[in-house]
């Protein structure tokens, strides 16, 4: 019997030790064609210290739903999205920024459409994301054009119905982002009667979970550090990057050839000038009552990793 307690208690340290040293895991949140297709084209997931179990999500409402409810760790997502998330009292932060032009944030329409103008959308029913760039973009639009936002019908809807639904004219409009807009344009499905440059921000973030940046700093520092190196290498290696992104997604080189070099994405550290863009965005949503609380972004962006991704911006500068 006492034989027989030593080997249960041998075994029960064994254990012990064994989730002790256990690999780490950091859970990821992709979008099609984000992240793990840049990372993986850089080079830079090689020799991970950790384990990352990546999840790809469609947009990024469902890929915010999944970190609030810590399904995951850390995901990319839009600065609209994010706020929207924030605001309705989701747990994260942004622990990345990036910047990027906004030429491929767009409200689309059909090739044989009367609308040439944001204007001439008034009274017409425009698709989008709700809380999305997309819902972002038509509601900067609105303004801009000093429209009501009952001069517009929206249709809250996924990447892939409001696509079908713009081609097969049940919708006047299409509010997206990229690789949606570059798909459409080049293919000859839709035109571009409006885009983002001017009045949205062009702010995209890393949004990580407050108990994964209690648990997880570590790895989430890693993490950004070879994210930051991908968007330096990505800059002067578009082509190579566009090859291997349309691998991966099975789409031809041409549409994010389009994208990237229209986007030049990069990233920024989490500021002064951030945190204002950011406010910017909230008090949009505010103002349209997409949010009723208004909150400080300052509260809700984390510059703590901000030598983390600047480490990678100069491993990539000086290879």
């Amino acid at each position: 019997m006492k034989r027989i307690s030593l080997i249960a208690a041998a075994a029960a340290l064994a254990l012990s030790w064994g989730q002790a040293w256990a690999e780490p895991i950091l859970k990821v949140g992709d979008q099609r064609g984000g992240s793990r297709a840049l990372m993986e084209a850089a080079g830079v997931l090689k020799d991970l210290p950790y384990k990352i179990e990546w999840s790809e999500f469609p947009a990024a409402a469902p890929l915010l739903e999944a970190l609030n409810a810590e399904a995951i760790d850390t995901g990319i997502v839009g600065d609209a999205p994010f706020t929207f998330a924030v605001a309705s009292g989701a747990p994260i932060r942004a622990i990345l920024a990036t910047r990027a032009e906004q030429g491929g944030l767009a409200v689309l329409v059909r090739p044989d459409s009367p609308v040439q103008t944001f204007a001439d959308l008034k009274g017409k029913r425009i698709g989008t994301g709700r809380g999305s760039v997309g819902h972002q973009l038509v509601l900067a639009a609105l303004e801009d054009a000093k429209l009501a936002k009952s001069d517009v019908t929206l249709s809250f809807l996924l990447p892939a119905d409001a696509k079908a639904a713009l081609t097969s004219g049940s919708l006047d409009a299409w509010s997206t982002w990229e690789p949606y807009t570059s798909q459409l344009v080049l293919s000859g499905e839709a035109r571009i009667v409006r885009d983002g440059q001017g009045i949205t921000p062009g702010l995209g973030f890393q949004a990580a979970h407050i108990e994964a940046i209690g648990s997880k700093r570590a790895e989430l520092e890693d993490f950004v550090r070879r994210l930051g190196k991908a968007r330096v290498w990505e800059s002067v290696n578009r082509e190579a990057y566009a090859a291997t992104w349309a691998k991966l997604i099975g789409l031809p080189k041409e549409i994010p050839l389009r994208w990237f070099a229209g986007a030049n994405t990069r990233p920024v550290p989490i500021d002064a000038e951030v945190v204002s863009a950011e406010q910017r965005t909230i008090d949009l949503y505010v103002r349209n009552g997409l949010i009723t609380k208004a909150i400080k972004a300052a509260d809700v962006l984390d510059p703590s990793f901000n030598q983390a991704v600047l480490s990678g911006v100069q491993e990539a500068a000086a290879r």
